[in-house]
């Protein structure tokens, strides 16, 4: 017996760990970087991180608003290099977003070059040809870097430190519109106007019980950097304000051309090309579900970023309904959503309503500028220390050199002697000789005093919360007077847009939809087409023709007993050999199709079934635009489905039914019941028992107007009945009738001719 082979010991330095809880883990680490260093921006400052090393390293550089600019390979060069290890087209591609007036409601990178256009904002010119530096805006999120406001972190390797946040002085998470997608969740915060906002924050320093409502009186709705309207209703705004997340609508404008009466498409909604929307139309003009328009043109230049023109096919074109039929059938009408998703104060990502955004927002401005004004503080008290010992160096300058002179070690000689400490002594030893006559006391002096105010002051505001509110209010209204502009986008209240339907869309003509036997159907122009001079595929033959216009629907019953409806402009031309009507419904397996019919809802139709049963029906009663069809014939065990027969008049018209022994009844139409669906009565006396042995059924019907002939086929012979000789066999609905002539005692099919 083999000896087992004992386990190698495991190294102390190696960790055992079952292999789900190993993959868990690294898949929640990847999932967390992702969330917080990637994808979602910061309440704080409204960027993603790729977002604040770009701004920050411009920053660096010396781009400033007023700086030259530099070519943008070099920003991007020192944002990989320095603090951001990852692809350069994605760094690079994020910085044009920021650059694009269509994109950002603020830009904050100012560009020249190709930096795409609102039509393709994807065209832009690579790295190496654009140039760029900081737009002023950026300036409201650099101003205070410098002053203790926000705390450093090491950058990937180490080497250098980087902001983990910026200092900014507006709730810059609000004002641009942010979009990422991180594992498991992502946001959509759509952009807003910086008055609107920054007055909301204002308010609610003024007043920290402030409702949603309060808040609404400043912020009206989200504000694009394009002049579309945003058409979403106050409750449905309200409603994304509240939960933090929902939908917006917006809609192109648009004027009707004086003289013309073309129609000028002047703004478009936000993210939408203006080629891609003259695509859509032209494709609704090619598939011809655009009658109304004759042309399309795209007139925009520099001066009219946005103009496409529209030209109706006339004047009498509804404009108002040409234009609702393109907001719901093109991208003329967008929904956005919006999904305010941020990194909190506490580092974890939530879904924020705005109140509770502004609040936070507030609390981190609140912090910055405390951190900003203890900063200040303690240089304004480090100084005034080192005044005061300057004071003394000046009293007594005589003393000092004299000290200075004699001492191998003078620093603890003038500790002792003038009673200061280290730094104070430091500073007097590292004054140079010039410096000397300068020192006047009454300069000394009067930047004590300004000092000594300054330190008042901030040590006032630091211990006042009234006083710390006041001085962020009049920070943020200066920002606004500096930055804040007009509102964009218009809210106006509309209701949402409905397509034209196809069959309203299709110009009216007239049309012969033609079926098969073996259920091919195509459709030639006109009423005239003869379907039995039709070439039809090798073993099929014609089955059955309606006429009828191109904007009507066509229906079809099957052997089934089931009706189902069509538009009929969609068939192919009676030129070829047409398609399989069964490819465009879902008919019972084997099912064939027996008839289509065409006409006005008011038509009548005799549905009629082997077993003697049938009943007369409203077109309109039988329409269905369900690929499955409407159950309408209920059949009897053993019964078939026979085609069905218009009716032009229902007091006129005579229903002549023949059965298997040769027997041919005539009766009049009235005497049938108008049904929506069902068996209906008795037409022809079928005996139930030699029914059921297969020995006897009625085989054929037919509806014969007044004027009209019946034709009776049997074998390769017919004969015409014309409706006076029809009296000889006149009776009752559910006899049996009289016996045709000998020779066509034996019928294949029943028809009708004028």
């Amino acid at each position: 017996m083999a000896k087992r082979k004992t386990p190698e010991k495991i190294p102390e330095d190696i960790e055992e760990l079952a292999l789900s809880a190993y993959t868990e883990k690294a898949y929640l680490d990847y999932s967390m970087y992702v969330i917080l260093d990637r994808a979602l921006p910061h309440v704080g400052d409204g960027l993603k991180p790729v977002q604040r090393r770009i701004v920050y390293a411009m920053s660096e550089l010396g781009l400033s608003a007023v700086s030259k600019h530099k070519k943008s390979a070099r920003t991007v060069g020192d944002v990989l290099g320095k603090f951001h290890p990852h692809g350069d087209s994605a760094c690079y591609e994020a910085m044009v977003l920021m650059a694009q007036p269509f994109t950002y409601r603020y830009p904050l990178v100012d560009g020249q070059g190709n930096w795409g256009s609102q039509d393709d904002p994807k065209s832009f010119a690579a790295m190496r040809y654009t140039e760029s530096r900081l737009a002023k805006f950026a300036k409201s999120l650099l101003q205070e870097l410098g002053q203790g406001t926000v705390d450093f972190a090491p950058n990937f390797d180490g080497t250098l430190e980087e902001p983990t946040l910026l200092p900014s002085r507006l709730p810059h998470i609000l004002l641009n519109s942010t979009t990422g997608i991180a594992v498991g969740m992502a946001t959509d915060i759509p952009p807003h106007n910086l008055r609107e906002i920054g007055g909301a924050c204002i308010h609610l320093l003024d007043k920290s019980r402030a409702t949603l409502d309060d808040i609404l009186e400043y912020v009206k709705g989200p504000d694009y950097p394009t002049e579309a309207e945003i058409i979403s209703s106050p409750e449905d705004i309200r409603r994304i304000y509240e939960t933090g997340g929902g939908g917006l609508r917006a809609r192109a404008v648009y004027e009707k051309e004086k003289g013309s009466g073309d129609v000028i498409i002047t703004a478009l909604p936000f993210q939408v090309s203006g080629s891609k929307v003259l695509e859509q139309i032209a494709a609704l003009m090619n598939a011809k579900k655009l009658p109304m328009v004759e042309d399309l043109r795209d007139e925009s230049d520099h001066q009219n970023p946005t103009r496409l023109v529209i030209v109706p096919r006339s004047n009498r074109v509804d404009v108002e309904g040409l234009m609702q039929h393109l907001f719901a059938s093109t991208d003329l009408e967008r929904t956005y959503r919006v999904n305010m998703n941020v990194i909190g104060l506490n580092g974890r990502p939530q879904v924020k309503a705005l109140l509770p955004m502004l609040r936070e927002w507030l609390e981190f401005r609140v912090e910055t500028v405390r951190r900003r004004l203890r900063w200040r503080l303690d240089k304004v008290e480090k100084r005034l220390h080192i005044l005061a010992a300057l004071m003394i160096a000046y009293l007594d300058i005589d003393e000092v050199i004299a000290i200075i002179r004699n001492n191998d070690e003078p620093k603890p000689v003038l500790m002792s002697r003038f009673g200061i400490d280290d730094v104070q002594a430091e500073a007097i030893l590292e004054l140079k000789l010039r410096h000397l006559a300068q020192l006047e006391e009454m300069k000394i002096s009067g930047e004590q005093d300004e000092l000594a105010k300054e330190r008042n002051k901030l040590q006032e505001t630091l211990g006042s919360e009234r006083r710390m509110r006041t001085l962020i209010k009049k920070e943020l209204q200066a920002d606004i007077d500096t930055y804040g502009d007009a509102r964009r986008s218009p809210i106006v209240q509309r209701n949402a847009a409905v397509a034209i339907s196809e069959a309203e869309l299709v110009p009216s003509e007239p049309i012969t939809v033609v079926l098969s036997q073996r259920g091919w159907v195509r459709a030639g122009k006109g009423l005239d087409v003869d379907p039995l001079a039709l070439a039809y595929k090798s073993g099929d033959a014609f089955q059955s023709a309606a006429r009828g216009r191109t904007n009507a629907t066509a229906l079809f019953l099957d052997s089934t007993g089931r009706v189902y409806g069509v538009p009929a402009h969609g068939f192919p031309s009676a030129r070829g050999l047409g398609e399989p009507i069964s490819g465009r419904l879902k008919p019972p397996d084997g099912a064939r199709f027996l008839s289509v019919m065409m006409g006005a809802d008011e038509d009548r139709w005799l549905f009629a079934s082997s077993a003697g049963f049938g009943f007369v029906a409203r077109l309109g009663d039988l329409v269905s635009r369900n690929k499955s069809g409407k159950a309408v014939i209920t059949l009897p065990v053993g019964a078939e489905v026979l085609p069905a027969a218009r009716i032009l008049s229902l007091t006129e018209d005579l229903v002549c039914a023949v059965g298997s022994g040769g027997s041919l009844l005539a009766f009049p139409v009235g005497e049938l019941p108008e049904m929506a669906r069902g068996k209906g009565n008795k037409l022809f006396n079928v005996n139930a028992s030699l029914f059921a042995a297969g020995e006897e059924s009625m085989i054929a019907v037919a509806v014969v107007p007044r004027g009209g002939k019946l034709r009776v086929e049997s074998g390769k012979r017919h004969t015409l009945i014309r409706y006076a000789e029809l009296e000889d066999y006149l009776g009752s609905r559910g006899q049996r009738g009289r016996k045709l002539p000998r020779g066509f005692q034996t019928v294949a099919a029943l028809s009708v001719e004028a």
